[in-house]
């Protein structure tokens, strides 16, 4: 699977995706700076990854202007604990694989899956 982790996001997050067999970039590290939340989403579009963020300007680009998207991971969570990011992303990773084409919004307790699809992640 392939991943793009945003800004908002803890970058070690690719790492421990990497760390699991999955091909996992970060906009920190892997493109240039101060890209527009668009142009991450286009990159993640084009390259076929599915953007893991905490910033909620993604579901505006993806519901009310309709920019395509692979899938979008929303960690909408209580903590910035990196042990509760992974234990999240461990659940909708076992639970979610087949939705991850779609808005996933993930709290402490429950993952929403939203109605937009994406192309679906691709799994290179």
């Amino acid at each position: 699977m392939k991943f793009l982790v945003d800004e908002s996001s803890d970058a070690r997050l690719a790492a421990y995706l990497k760390s699991l067999g999955h091909d996992a970039t970060t906009v920190a590290s892997d493109y240039a700076p101060s890209l527009a939340d668009q142009q991450i989403l286009e990159i993640a579009q084009r390259e076929g990854r599915v953007l893991i963020a905490n910033d909620r300007d993604f579901g505006e680009l993806v519901f009310r202007r309709g920019l395509p998207h692979v899938g979008v991971i929303f960690l909408r969570l209580s903590s910035t604990s990196l042990a509760l990011k992974i234990a999240r992303l461990n659940h909708v990773l076992a639970t979610h694989a087949s939705e991850l084409g779609h808005f996933l919004v993930v709290t402490d307790r429950r993952v929403r899956v939203r109605g937009s699809q994406g192309s679906g992640p691709s799994t290179r």
